[in-house]
């Protein structure tokens, strides 16, 4: 099976979650994280996640799930801890043609959770197709291990630096070369940081 890698703006889409228990937890606050708008159905919740709804981060319906849930929704995860509940999820979202997770069973899934290492804005996802979560989770903790724990300010001041590098720079292979360069070395906020020496030597006009 091939899957097609992508990283999806879920910035006010409405999204499902039903079940809010151990196996829904996660899934809740990976959605809330992507700035979705959360709507939860489930007779019961986690107390932390019931503190979350009452705070206003997500809409809980408190009651069991009914297909008319589905109405309005762009994407859906099926967490509740009875596999045949997730399956009919999935099989009434196929037939309205949504997105849907049925959680820890790989065939009813149109989508898996990725394992993510996450620094700022660089986001590293590992995927198994559901062979095996729990290699994805050893990996991400091996990869999280070896990169710096300051590469999201790091990648900010980068994203700046290249926006002023296109903003003042003609397109070509020298500005191309110039940003593979930069992108290999300390980048700072400074005038004297030496990336923006740099780019002020291959370029004078990107100087502030």
């Amino acid at each position: 099976m091939s899957l097609f890698p992508i990283f999806f703006k879920l910035d006010g889409r409405p999204c499902l979650v039903v079940g809010a228990g151990e196996i829904a937890e996660s899934k809740i606050h990976s959605l809330l994280t992507a700035d979705a708008q959360v709507t939860v159905v489930a007779p019961e919740a986690k107390p932390d996640l019931v503190e979350l709804a009452q705070a206003g981060r997500f809409a809980w319906h408190q009651r069991e799930f009914a297909p008319d849930d589905l109405e309005g929704i762009f994407l859906v995860v099926a967490a509740t801890n009875v596999p045949e509940v997730n399956a009919g999820i999935f099989r009434e979202a196929r037939k309205r043609n949504i997105i849907c997770n049925s959680v820890d069973d790989p065939p009813n899934c149109d989508f898996y959770f990725p394992s993510i290492v996450r620094r700022g804005d660089l986001q590293i996802a590992i995927s198994t197709a559901g062979e095996s979560p729990a290699l994805a989770q050893q990996l991400r903790k091996e990869i999280d291990e070896q990169l710096p724990q300051d590469l999201g300010p790091w990648l900010k001041a980068l994203g700046e630096l290249r926006r002023e590098i296109l903003a003042s720079m003609p397109a070509g292979e020298p500005r191309k070369q110039l940003l593979h360069e930069l992108a290999q070395r300390q980048v700072c906020e400074l005038e004297e940081c030496p990336s923006r020496q740099l780019a002020k030597r291959a370029f004078p006009s990107t100087a502030g």
